[in-house]
């Protein structure tokens, strides 16, 4: 299923109908409710699916947004904190998404683990990249000493990854609601590629953990050398239950219109994506509704809905 992220659309209306207006006049019968949706915006939406008028193919952790947190901002709390308090409220957000969710009658949420505390390093490479000197010295230690340092303390914050997780499992089990763990853009972030094998192999048995690809997120990693993005989706591609499409712009401008420009080579990697999860595109709200209007018929002649 083709669909339509609201963190494109939702800052600019106060109105949930107009949310899903828009998508509906683009062509999307789905959309997923992203991070950034004010529980303002929920009675509207409710409505059109109640009357059928819009489906919904996922939601976005947190969601509605956390009613303190005055912008868009997915990772204010983490699974990951060394703080208790700021543990426990991102796992009561989580919790209030699950019945959001259950209530809207869609049956996936995405998550984002959260990070490793760590001198940050990623857009360091980004910009020694942007600047032509991906294959300098200064970039290959740069690089070396990142993932030395992160290796050294990283499972600590994937163990409290899982615990969250596991605390969460009998409320998925409960709505009949699968988590799909998001790939991140930074590498200080959790899980990182090989960490994300970890888990799939510790959640192999349970049916409410799944994986999440964000194609701008994993391009991004792939320019900076940090991975090979075809081999990691081919590895990953059969425990998918949705992803997250969009382009991405040398080295690292995300979440941009697929077939502006961008380095993400969708003609290879789209075949490998299974044909019954959500294909959701995820724009930044820069991007012009003419823009979207003009690419979305060819990705239907290319990839169909």
């Amino acid at each position: 299923m083709l669909s339509l992220s609201s963190c494109w659309n939702s800052h600019r209306h106060l109105e949930g109908d107009d949310i899903v207006k828009d998508a509906l006049r683009l062509g999307f019968e789905y959309i997923e409710l992203s991070h950034g949706l004010k529980v303002t915006h929920l009675p509207d939406i409710i409505n059109r699916v109640n009357r059928r008028e819009i489906k919904i193919s996922s939601v976005h952790n947190f969601c509605p947004s956390p009613v303190e947190v005055m912008m868009d901002a997915p990772d204010v709390y983490e699974y990951t904190s060394l703080r208790r308090a700021e543990r426990e409220r991102a796992l009561d957000l989580t919790r209030r998404t699950l019945e959001t969710t259950a209530r809207l009658g869609a049956d996936r949420v995405v998550i984002h683990l959260g990070c490793v505390r760590m001198r940050p390093y990623t857009d360091r490479l980004e910009t020694l990249v942007d600047q032509g000197k991906i294959y300098s010295r200064d970039y290959n230690r740069l690089k070396l000493e990142f993932v030395t340092k992160r290796a050294k303390v990283a499972q600590r914050y994937l163990d409290r990854s899982r615990s969250a997780l596991d605390l969460l499992l009998p409320l998925c089990e409960e709505h009949r609601i699968k988590l799909g763990i998001e790939t991140r853009s930074h590498f200080e972030q959790v899980p990182s590629e090989a960490e994300m094998f970890q888990l799939v192999d510790h959640y192999k048995d349970s049916p409410w953990i799944g994986f999440w690809h964000d194609f701008g997120h994993v391009q991004r990693k792939a320019n900076l050398g940090l991975l090979n993005h075809l081999e990691f989706l081919t590895k990953i591609a059969p425990r998918l239950i949705g992803c997250h499409i969009h382009d991405v712009t040398w080295p690292a401008q995300d979440h941009r219109v697929p077939f502006t420009g961008g380095d993400v080579d969708f003609d290879t990697l789209i075949p490998l994506i299974p044909k019954d999860i959500p294909w959701v595109w995820e724009l930044s709200p820069t991007q012009r509704q003419s823009v979207v209007a003009q690419q979305l018929p060819i990705w239907k002649s290319r990839f169909g809905n």
